[in-house]
Protein backbone atom coordinates (compact mmCIF):
# COMPACT_ATOMS: atom_id res chain seq x y z
CA UNK A 1 0.00 0.00 0.00
CA UNK A 2 1.39 3.40 -0.90
CA UNK A 3 1.61 5.57 1.73
CA UNK A 4 -0.10 9.32 1.38
CA UNK A 5 0.85 12.72 2.88
CA UNK A 6 -1.00 15.52 3.78
CA UNK A 7 -1.76 17.72 1.25
CA UNK A 8 -1.01 21.23 2.75
CA UNK A 9 -1.30 24.21 -0.07
CA UNK A 10 0.81 26.37 1.93
CA UNK A 11 3.68 23.87 2.01
CA UNK A 12 3.31 22.81 -1.78
CA UNK A 13 3.44 26.88 -2.13
CA UNK A 14 6.71 26.87 -0.33
CA UNK A 15 8.20 24.08 -2.46
CA UNK A 16 7.21 25.65 -5.87
CA UNK A 17 8.21 29.09 -4.33
CA UNK A 18 11.82 27.88 -3.52
CA UNK A 19 12.31 25.97 -6.74
CA UNK A 20 11.07 28.94 -9.19
CA UNK A 21 13.95 30.96 -7.21
CA UNK A 22 16.43 28.17 -7.47
CA UNK A 23 15.95 28.03 -11.18
CA UNK A 24 15.55 32.17 -12.11
CA UNK A 25 18.44 32.90 -9.85
CA UNK A 26 20.94 30.34 -10.27
CA UNK A 27 22.76 29.63 -13.15
CA UNK A 28 22.14 25.58 -13.35
CA UNK A 29 24.70 25.50 -16.16
CA UNK A 30 25.10 21.39 -17.10
CA UNK A 31 28.32 22.45 -18.70
CA UNK A 32 29.95 23.54 -15.18
CA UNK A 33 28.28 20.03 -13.86
CA UNK A 34 29.85 18.05 -16.10
CA UNK A 35 33.40 19.35 -15.96
CA UNK A 36 33.23 18.88 -12.17
CA UNK A 37 32.17 15.95 -12.60
CA UNK A 38 34.91 14.52 -15.51
CA UNK A 39 37.56 15.67 -13.00
CA UNK A 40 36.67 14.48 -10.44
CA UNK A 41 35.51 11.23 -12.16
CA UNK A 42 39.41 11.19 -13.47
CA UNK A 43 40.85 11.35 -9.94
CA UNK A 44 38.74 8.74 -8.11
CA UNK A 45 39.52 6.59 -11.10
CA UNK A 46 43.03 6.70 -10.46
CA UNK A 47 42.86 6.52 -7.30
CA UNK A 48 40.99 3.75 -6.79
CA UNK A 49 42.81 1.54 -9.89
CA UNK A 50 45.71 2.67 -7.96
CA UNK A 51 45.10 1.65 -4.40
CA UNK A 52 43.72 -1.22 -5.95
CA UNK A 53 46.75 -2.44 -8.36
CA UNK A 54 48.99 -2.07 -4.76
CA UNK A 55 47.02 -5.37 -3.68
CA UNK A 56 49.13 -7.02 -5.47
CA UNK A 57 52.71 -5.46 -4.89
CA UNK A 58 52.45 -4.52 -1.25
CA UNK A 59 54.70 -7.11 0.56
CA UNK A 60 54.37 -6.10 4.18
CA UNK A 61 51.16 -7.75 5.76
CA UNK A 62 50.28 -3.99 7.59
CA UNK A 63 50.74 -2.07 5.03
CA UNK A 64 48.48 -4.93 2.78
CA UNK A 65 45.80 -4.17 5.27
CA UNK A 66 45.79 -0.35 5.36
CA UNK A 67 45.69 -0.48 1.63
CA UNK A 68 42.34 -3.12 1.63
CA UNK A 69 40.80 -0.44 4.19
CA UNK A 70 42.24 2.43 1.57
CA UNK A 71 40.04 0.98 -1.14
CA UNK A 72 36.81 -0.02 0.82
CA UNK A 73 36.88 3.51 1.70
CA UNK A 74 37.47 4.67 -2.04
CA UNK A 75 34.73 2.75 -3.19
CA UNK A 76 32.26 3.99 -0.71
CA UNK A 77 33.04 6.97 -1.63
CA UNK A 78 32.44 6.74 -5.44
CA UNK A 79 29.04 5.96 -4.41
CA UNK A 80 28.71 8.87 -1.93
CA UNK A 81 30.52 11.20 -4.97
CA UNK A 82 29.08 10.04 -7.83
CA UNK A 83 25.77 6.69 -7.83
CA UNK A 84 23.97 8.74 -5.58
CA UNK A 85 23.51 11.23 -8.26
CA UNK A 86 23.58 8.26 -10.81
CA UNK A 87 20.65 6.57 -9.22
CA UNK A 88 18.42 10.37 -9.42
CA UNK A 89 19.84 10.61 -12.95
CA UNK A 90 21.58 13.85 -12.08
CA UNK A 91 24.14 13.77 -14.67
CA UNK A 92 24.17 12.26 -17.98
CA UNK A 93 21.18 13.37 -20.45
CA UNK A 94 20.70 9.92 -21.09
CA UNK A 95 19.47 7.76 -17.94
CA UNK A 96 21.47 4.02 -19.62
CA UNK A 97 24.82 6.12 -19.12
CA UNK A 98 23.26 7.29 -15.02
CA UNK A 99 21.98 3.34 -14.45
CA UNK A 100 25.32 1.57 -16.45
CA UNK A 101 27.66 3.42 -13.95
CA UNK A 102 25.52 3.17 -10.93
CA UNK A 103 25.35 -0.66 -11.25
CA UNK A 104 29.01 -0.67 -12.06
CA UNK A 105 30.35 1.36 -8.56
CA UNK A 106 26.83 -0.44 -6.88
CA UNK A 107 28.39 -3.66 -7.63
CA UNK A 108 32.37 -2.48 -6.07
CA UNK A 109 31.26 -2.36 -3.10
CA UNK A 110 29.17 -5.72 -3.26
CA UNK A 111 25.55 -4.12 -2.96
CA UNK A 112 22.96 -5.19 -5.41
CA UNK A 113 22.06 -2.41 -7.54
CA UNK A 114 18.71 -2.31 -8.85
CA UNK A 115 17.02 -3.61 -5.34
CA UNK A 116 19.32 -0.77 -3.37
CA UNK A 117 17.33 1.62 -6.28
CA UNK A 118 14.32 0.36 -5.89
CA UNK A 119 14.39 0.87 -1.94
CA UNK A 120 16.10 4.37 -2.28
CA UNK A 121 13.73 5.63 -4.81
CA UNK A 122 10.56 4.55 -4.47
CA UNK A 123 10.65 4.07 -0.30
CA UNK A 124 13.10 6.76 1.11
CA UNK A 125 13.21 9.61 -0.11
CA UNK A 126 9.20 9.30 -0.40
CA UNK A 127 8.58 8.67 3.23
CA UNK A 128 11.72 9.47 5.08
CA UNK A 129 11.92 8.11 8.14
CA UNK A 130 7.96 7.16 8.35
CA UNK A 131 7.66 3.54 9.87
CA UNK A 132 7.07 0.60 7.82
CA UNK A 133 6.94 2.57 4.42
CA UNK A 134 10.67 4.06 4.84
CA UNK A 135 12.66 0.83 4.19
CA UNK A 136 16.11 1.94 5.27
CA UNK A 137 14.63 1.68 8.76
CA UNK A 138 14.32 -2.19 8.67
CA UNK A 139 17.90 -2.55 9.36
CA UNK A 140 17.42 -4.45 12.73
CA UNK A 141 16.04 -4.86 15.67
CA UNK A 142 18.77 -4.48 17.61
CA UNK A 143 18.48 -0.07 16.98
CA UNK A 144 15.71 1.43 18.04
CA UNK A 145 14.93 4.93 16.51
CA UNK A 146 11.18 5.67 16.23
CA UNK A 147 9.28 7.27 19.01
CA UNK A 148 6.26 4.43 20.13
CA UNK A 149 8.53 1.63 18.28
CA UNK A 150 8.45 -1.42 20.43
CA UNK A 151 11.14 -1.70 23.17
CA UNK A 152 13.32 -4.56 24.18
CA UNK A 153 15.58 -4.52 27.35
CA UNK A 154 18.51 -4.55 25.49
CA UNK A 155 17.74 -1.13 23.81
CA UNK A 156 18.88 0.82 27.00
CA UNK A 157 22.59 -0.15 26.18
CA UNK A 158 22.12 0.47 22.12
CA UNK A 159 24.10 3.70 22.64
CA UNK A 160 27.25 1.48 23.63
CA UNK A 161 26.98 -1.88 21.39
CA UNK A 162 25.34 0.37 18.31
CA UNK A 163 28.66 1.60 17.40
CA UNK A 164 29.69 -1.51 17.32
CA UNK A 165 27.34 -3.07 15.82
CA UNK A 166 27.37 -0.65 12.74
CA UNK A 167 31.31 -2.07 11.93
CA UNK A 168 29.38 -5.88 10.62
CA UNK A 169 26.95 -3.69 8.24
CA UNK A 170 28.08 -3.60 4.63
CA UNK A 171 29.36 -7.41 5.16
CA UNK A 172 25.15 -8.25 6.57
CA UNK A 173 24.35 -5.97 3.28
CA UNK A 174 26.70 -7.81 1.18
CA UNK A 175 26.54 -11.25 2.01
CA UNK A 176 22.39 -11.62 3.63
CA UNK A 177 20.79 -8.49 3.54
CA UNK A 178 20.69 -8.70 -0.50
CA UNK A 179 19.70 -12.33 -0.37
CA UNK A 180 17.18 -12.25 1.81
CA UNK A 181 15.44 -9.18 0.10
CA UNK A 182 15.87 -11.28 -3.12
CA UNK A 183 14.11 -14.05 -2.21
CA UNK A 184 10.67 -12.68 -0.15
CA UNK A 185 7.56 -13.24 -2.23
CA UNK A 186 6.81 -10.08 -2.22
CA UNK A 187 10.03 -8.92 -4.25
CA UNK A 188 9.09 -7.20 -7.16
CA UNK A 189 11.25 -7.96 -10.26
CA UNK A 190 12.13 -5.71 -12.90
CA UNK A 191 11.62 -7.04 -15.95
CA UNK A 192 12.35 -10.92 -16.46
CA UNK A 193 12.54 -12.71 -13.27
CA UNK A 194 15.23 -15.20 -15.03
CA UNK A 195 17.48 -12.13 -16.03
CA UNK A 196 16.85 -10.38 -12.64
CA UNK A 197 18.19 -13.44 -10.89
CA UNK A 198 21.01 -14.07 -13.37
CA UNK A 199 22.31 -10.76 -12.97
CA UNK A 200 21.80 -10.45 -9.47
CA UNK A 201 24.32 -13.83 -9.20
CA UNK A 202 27.03 -12.53 -11.24
CA UNK A 203 27.11 -9.25 -10.06
CA UNK A 204 27.39 -10.77 -6.30
CA UNK A 205 30.31 -13.44 -8.39
CA UNK A 206 32.45 -10.25 -9.81
CA UNK A 207 32.73 -8.96 -6.12
CA UNK A 208 34.23 -12.14 -4.94
CA UNK A 209 35.90 -12.71 -7.47
CA UNK A 210 37.90 -9.22 -7.83
CA UNK A 211 38.04 -8.47 -4.11
CA UNK A 212 38.83 -11.88 -2.71
CA UNK A 213 39.91 -14.56 -5.46
CA UNK A 214 42.23 -12.79 -7.72
CA UNK A 215 44.11 -11.37 -4.24
CA UNK A 216 44.41 -14.97 -3.23
CA UNK A 217 45.51 -15.75 -6.09
CA UNK A 218 48.08 -13.30 -7.32
CA UNK A 219 49.23 -11.04 -4.46
CA UNK A 220 51.79 -11.28 -2.35
CA UNK A 221 49.93 -12.21 1.32
CA UNK A 222 48.39 -15.90 2.63
CA UNK A 223 45.17 -16.70 2.46
CA UNK A 224 44.56 -15.68 6.10
CA UNK A 225 45.98 -12.17 5.07
CA UNK A 226 43.78 -11.45 1.95
CA UNK A 227 40.41 -12.19 4.65
CA UNK A 228 42.00 -10.17 7.73
CA UNK A 229 42.07 -7.28 4.99
CA UNK A 230 38.69 -7.93 3.39
CA UNK A 231 37.19 -8.31 6.99
CA UNK A 232 38.85 -5.44 7.87
CA UNK A 233 37.91 -3.14 5.18
CA UNK A 234 34.52 -3.91 6.06
CA UNK A 235 34.82 -2.53 9.34
CA UNK A 236 36.21 0.50 8.60
CA UNK A 237 33.44 1.47 5.36
CA UNK A 238 30.60 0.11 7.25
CA UNK A 239 31.33 2.32 10.96
CA UNK A 240 31.84 5.53 7.65
CA UNK A 241 28.61 4.39 5.99
CA UNK A 242 26.28 3.83 8.74
CA UNK A 243 27.63 7.02 10.72
CA UNK A 244 27.32 9.50 7.73
CA UNK A 245 23.64 7.54 6.56
CA UNK A 246 22.64 8.38 10.04
CA UNK A 247 23.32 11.63 10.62
CA UNK A 248 21.53 12.87 7.78
CA UNK A 249 18.00 11.72 9.26
CA UNK A 250 18.80 10.08 12.54
CA UNK A 251 19.86 13.25 14.78
CA UNK A 252 18.36 13.84 18.19
CA UNK A 253 15.38 16.62 17.17
CA UNK A 254 14.51 14.84 13.65
CA UNK A 255 11.14 14.07 12.65
CA UNK A 256 9.70 10.77 12.54
CA UNK A 257 5.95 10.79 10.86
CA UNK A 258 3.46 8.20 11.73
CA UNK A 259 1.14 6.99 9.33
CA UNK A 260 -2.14 5.42 10.41
CA UNK A 261 -3.67 2.18 9.36
CA UNK A 262 -4.66 3.46 6.12
CA UNK A 263 -1.34 4.91 4.85
CA UNK A 264 -2.32 8.54 5.86
CA UNK A 265 1.03 10.08 6.77
CA UNK A 266 0.58 13.20 9.84
CA UNK A 267 2.18 15.93 7.34
CA UNK A 268 2.88 16.90 4.05
CA UNK A 269 5.81 15.16 1.76
CA UNK A 270 7.58 18.70 1.85
CA UNK A 271 7.66 18.75 5.72
CA UNK A 272 8.57 15.36 5.72
CA UNK A 273 11.82 15.54 3.63
CA UNK A 274 12.53 19.04 5.23
CA UNK A 275 12.30 18.17 9.19
CA UNK A 276 13.14 14.41 8.84
CA UNK A 277 16.64 15.59 7.26
CA UNK A 278 19.64 17.07 8.82
CA UNK A 279 22.95 18.72 7.09
CA UNK A 280 26.43 18.94 8.15
CA UNK A 281 28.16 21.82 6.25
CA UNK A 282 25.79 22.49 3.41
CA UNK A 283 27.23 25.67 2.10
CA UNK A 284 30.87 24.59 2.23
CA UNK A 285 31.88 23.83 -0.97
CA UNK A 286 34.84 21.36 -0.07
CA UNK A 287 32.41 19.24 2.41
CA UNK A 288 30.45 19.16 -0.74
CA UNK A 289 32.94 17.81 -2.60
CA UNK A 290 34.15 15.26 -0.14
CA UNK A 291 30.74 14.14 0.87
CA UNK A 292 29.34 14.45 -3.21
CA UNK A 293 26.28 16.23 -1.12
CA UNK A 294 24.80 13.91 1.25
CA UNK A 295 26.10 16.86 3.96
CA UNK A 296 23.12 18.59 2.06
CA UNK A 297 20.14 16.25 2.86
CA UNK A 298 17.39 18.68 2.60
CA UNK A 299 18.52 20.44 -0.75
CA UNK A 300 18.74 16.25 -1.95
CA UNK A 301 15.09 15.29 -0.58
CA UNK A 302 13.39 18.31 -2.55
CA UNK A 303 15.70 18.26 -5.60
CA UNK A 304 17.08 14.93 -6.24
CA UNK A 305 17.25 16.06 -9.87
CA UNK A 306 19.66 18.71 -9.07
CA UNK A 307 22.91 17.26 -8.92
CA UNK A 308 25.08 17.63 -5.75
CA UNK A 309 27.40 19.87 -7.42
CA UNK A 310 25.31 22.98 -7.48
CA UNK A 311 24.09 22.55 -3.57
CA UNK A 312 26.19 24.63 -1.73
CA UNK A 313 24.24 27.99 -3.79
CA UNK A 314 20.81 25.92 -3.71
CA UNK A 315 21.25 26.23 0.38
CA UNK A 316 22.05 29.86 0.27
CA UNK A 317 18.27 29.69 -1.32
CA UNK A 318 16.60 27.27 0.22
CA UNK A 319 18.10 27.69 3.93
CA UNK A 320 16.76 31.68 3.65
CA UNK A 321 13.62 31.02 2.39
CA UNK A 322 12.99 28.23 5.26
CA UNK A 323 14.06 30.69 7.90
CA UNK A 324 11.60 33.31 6.56
CA UNK A 325 9.12 30.82 7.02
CA UNK A 326 9.70 30.22 10.33
CA UNK A 327 11.25 26.70 9.69
CA UNK A 328 15.24 26.36 11.29
CA UNK A 329 16.74 23.77 9.27
CA UNK A 330 18.60 20.77 11.64
CA UNK A 331 22.43 21.14 11.18
CA UNK A 332 25.41 20.05 12.66
CA UNK A 333 28.61 19.30 11.90
CA UNK A 334 30.08 15.76 11.08
CA UNK A 335 31.20 15.54 14.56
CA UNK A 336 28.56 16.90 16.25
CA UNK A 337 25.93 14.83 13.96
CA UNK A 338 27.58 11.68 15.27
CA UNK A 339 27.33 12.46 18.98
CA UNK A 340 23.52 13.73 18.32
CA UNK A 341 23.24 10.53 16.47
CA UNK A 342 24.55 8.84 19.88
CA UNK A 343 22.02 10.74 22.13
CA UNK A 344 19.08 9.94 20.17
CA UNK A 345 20.39 6.10 20.72
CA UNK A 346 20.57 6.96 24.39
CA UNK A 347 17.06 8.87 24.26
CA UNK A 348 15.45 6.07 22.06
CA UNK A 349 17.02 3.12 24.99
CA UNK A 350 14.44 4.28 27.59
CA UNK A 351 11.71 2.55 28.06
CA UNK A 352 7.92 4.62 26.98
CA UNK A 353 9.77 7.12 25.33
Amino acid sequence: MKAKHLNLPEDTALFNGILKEIEQTLPLKKSQADKYFLLKGILYTILTISVYAALYMIKHPLLFVLDYILYGMLAVMLCFNFAHDFSHHAIFKKPFWDNAFFELIYTMVGAHPAAWKARHLDAHHYAPNVEHYDTDLAITNLIRLIPGSEWKWYHRYQFIYGPIAYTTYSLYWVLIKDFVVLFKKQHVYSGSKFLYVFKFFALKSAYVLYLIVLPLMYSAQPAYMVLIGFIAMHLVQSLYTLFTFFITHHVDGALYPRADADGKINTSWVMNQIKSSNNFYPFSHLANAIFGGVNSHIAHHLFPHISHYHYPKVNAILFRRLREHGIEPSITSFPGGVLSHIRLLKKMGIQGT
